[in-house]
């Protein structure tokens, strides 16, 4: 799989994701740099020939040493990146088609809303959250995010767990306490069939007042149109293990 680092120069993505977040976004032709606020970011330590003008003197005061407050600025837009790490999206494993798309169009739209100065996270499940990094627009975000899909990506199809989609949305639902659009890529195929149960995890997601986009990634091919050779075949649920033979 090409490095994410090449999607810097990817325009064709780059016009997607802008359509994609068309009305919810501000365009790239908008200076990001006009009416924005700052809120805190963190305290790092202060060190010799720095302004003192950020200087932390209540931090001061409790700990004898001195911290400067990091800022970081309020964007137009909160994003969290969600994919799908669980053993279906690893299909086919020749390929690995729809996970490299999963991965690929997450970092793409990392870099525009980067590029836009907007706020950008990512979570990566299965059934539970396995990684998050919290909805930050610093400037060293974009490799950590990188570097945790490619990570991923590169630890292989080994020692995964099935999807239980629901639960990590209301678990998503509780950890983003701003408005954010929360863009999800994912085949949906899930160790449970309670439909009822995904649908509330949604409604969670909208009653926090999130946006929320899917990708319903699947391989059109076989998971769609079942197009298998006329022969016996013996097909594996890669979420359960379960097994059935048959001609298709």
């Amino acid at each position: 799989m090409a490095a994410l680092n090449d999607l810097r120069q990817t325009v064709t993505l780059e016009l997607l994701a802008r359509q994609l977040v068309e009305g919810f976004i501000t365009g790239l032709h908008k200076s990001p740099y006009h009416g924005f606020s700052v809120e805190f970011a963190e305290h790092r330590l202060y060190n010799e020939g720095q302004s003192t003008r950020y200087i932390d003197w209540k931090v001061y005061a409790r700990t004898d040493r001195l911290y400067t407050k990091q800022f970081e600025e309020e964007t137009n837009l909160r994003c969290l990146l969600v994919v799908d790490g669980s053993p279906s999206m690893y299909y086919p494993k020749e390929t690995l088609a729809k996970l490299r798309f999963s991965v690929q169009a997450a970092g793409a739209l990392a870099y525009l809303l980067h590029k836009q100065r907007d706020a950008v996270g990512v979570c990566w499940f299965s059934d539970t959250i396995e990684e998050y990094t919290p909805i930050k627009s610093a400037a060293t975000h974009l490799d950590k995010i990188f570097k945790i899909l490619e990570n991923r990506v590169q630890r292989g199809a080994q020692h995964l767990r099935p999807t239980n989609v629901a639960n990590v949305l209301h678990e998503i639902a509780e950890k983003t306490h701003r408005r954010s659009l929360i863009i999800i890529f994912s085949d949906m195929f899930d160790q449970s069939e309670n439909t009822d149960e995904l649908f509330k995890a949604l409604q969670h997601l909208k009653h926090n007042r999130h946006e929320v986009l899917l990708f319903h990634v699947t391989d059109h091919d076989t998971e769609k149109n079942f197009n298998f050779t006329d022969r016996p075949h013996e097909f594996i649920d890669l979420e359960s293990g379960e097994r059935l033979k048959l001609n298709p």
